[in-house]
């Protein structure tokens, strides 16, 4: 009996000796496949919609009053910029991921409309007049907002005036 414990207690040793000095195995780079515009189509049919209710939240705020940047209303303010960036900032990370270097072309075109462009402008002059800072926004928002607003120059006192 003894033998037979002993025979039992080696296999199991063996085993976990096995299993925590074997080598990792070999992950294969990631292979895309070439990916064009056109087949793009078949994913973004919803997504694009949200993308133009992005924007449209975004300039909602952003076209709010001055006066609705601060106090009570802030939040709302804040909240309509939050939900756009946080949606253009995890595209432009995850269609890479995705879908190679097809996939980082695609979404960086479909983020370049005249409304976005605005969006830009209209949160650079709210950054410069002291409204909003990057550490109001989310994670994954304020880094596109840093982004958005690396060039600029506080120079308002914003809700502190």
């Amino acid at each position: 009996m003894n033998r037979l414990w002993f025979i039992v207690w080696a296999v199991v040793i063996w085993q976990v000796a096995a299993w925590a000095f074997a080598p990792a195995p070999s992950v294969a780079p990631q292979s895309f496949t070439p990916i064009g515009d056109r087949d793009f189509d078949e994913h973004e049919k919803y997504i694009a919609d949200a993308r133009e209710s992005q924007r449209k939240g975004a300039l909602a705020a952003l076209d709010r009053p001055w006066s609705d940047r601060c106090g009570d209303a802030r939040k709302q303010f804040i909240s309509g910029l939050n939900e756009y960036y946080y949606h253009r900032q995890n595209q432009s990370e995850r269609y890479p991921e995705t879908y190679g270097p097809a996939g980082a072309g695609y979404i960086a075109r479909q983020w370049l409309t005249a409304d976005d462009r605005r969006i830009e402008r209209l949160t650079q002059e709210a950054y410069a007049a002291g409204y909003l800072k990057p550490s109001d926004f989310d994670g994954m928002a304020s880094k596109m907002v840093a982004t958005v607003v690396h060039a600029e120059r506080v120079n308002g006192r914003g809700c502190d005036a």
